[in-house]
């Protein structure tokens, strides 16, 4: 099966309840045809116009050389950070933008949220692109407020997959992010811990790859210490699950070989 470049990107936020950060998430109808029934975070596959001239254009803050450096990769490195940003637009509802002055797009005041819901519409049916709105709302992307932290590459076997980059970066305050009532059904503004533990308890649907995810985001007390140690990143290494089958040739565990050993989940009830 072919490997298809993907972006995800975990928006993150102070809880405001608590001390303390929460994260962004989805849940994938049971009629999706990957990661049905479960929680995610806004993603999915990169586009060609996500690295064309237009698209790198409008974006600020990292270059292309640093971007392809950042992910270990010759070249094209520009076109995940734009996949990243257009796929949170798409399925979330959030731009990560700013205007030429450098201040984060804004969506409270009614006029420009429903200006920006129908450009989403449109750029979900197809019918523009992330540079054509830029350019006409005069934004640019930061890019550097955008921190590549992680690489997981769908294991051989599965229908579909994917070759992902993680990325990171603050929610923008004027903007209330939305799942889009399609491929999503529901969301949530979630702690990593709080969301493992409802996993634990079955009530909350993960594939091993976001459970990771979690506990990794878990282990910082707050938002800030985890940006500033994201920001700082590099070298990260790329992680491919294997599937182990079961007599009846279905997948019955999954081999994670992560940087601190090997862990095997049990596929049974898991989504994928």
């Amino acid at each position: 099966m072919t490997l298809r470049d993907a972006a995800t990107v975990v928006l993150v936020r102070d809880a405001a309840d608590a001390p303390g950060f929460e994260v962004f998430m989805l849940l994938r109808t049971v009629k999706s045809d990957f990661n049905a029934g479960a929680y995610v975070f806004p993603g999915g596959g990169v586009d060609r116009s996500d690295g064309d001239a237009a698209a790198q254009a409008i974006c600020s803050g990292l270059g292309a050389a640093e971007a392809s450096a950042r992910l270990g990769i010759a070249s094209g490195g520009l076109a995940f950070y734009l996949a990243a940003i257009r796929e949170c637009f798409e399925e979330a509802g959030v731009l990560l933008a700013a205007d030429a002055a450098g201040r984060p797009l804004s969506l409270h005041e009614p006029a420009v949220q429903q200006r920006f819901a129908a450009y989403r519409a449109a750029l979900n049916a197809g019918t523009t692109t992330l540079a054509d709105i830029c350019a006409r709302e005069g934004l640019r992307l930061p890019l550097e407020q955008v921190h590549y932290y992680s690489h997981w590459i769908t294991p051989d076997g599965m229908p579909r997959r994917y070759d992902t980059r993680f990325f990171l970066c603050r929610a923008p305050a004027g903007q209330q992010p939305l799942h889009d009532g399609q491929e999503t059904v529901d969301h949530c503004w979630v702690r990593p811990a709080d969301a493992l533990a409802r996993h634990a308890a079955g009530r909350f649907n993960l594939v091993p790859a976001t459970r990771k995810q979690l506990e990794f985001l878990a282990r910082f007390a707050d938002a800030d210490s985890l940006l500033a140690h994201v920001a700082a990143m590099r070298d990260i290494p790329a992680i491919q699950p294997q599937l182990i089958l079961g007599a009846d040739g279905k997948p019955q565990r999954v081999r994670l070989p992560l940087p601190e050993g090997v862990e095997e989940v049990d596929l049974r009830g898991v989504a994928l």
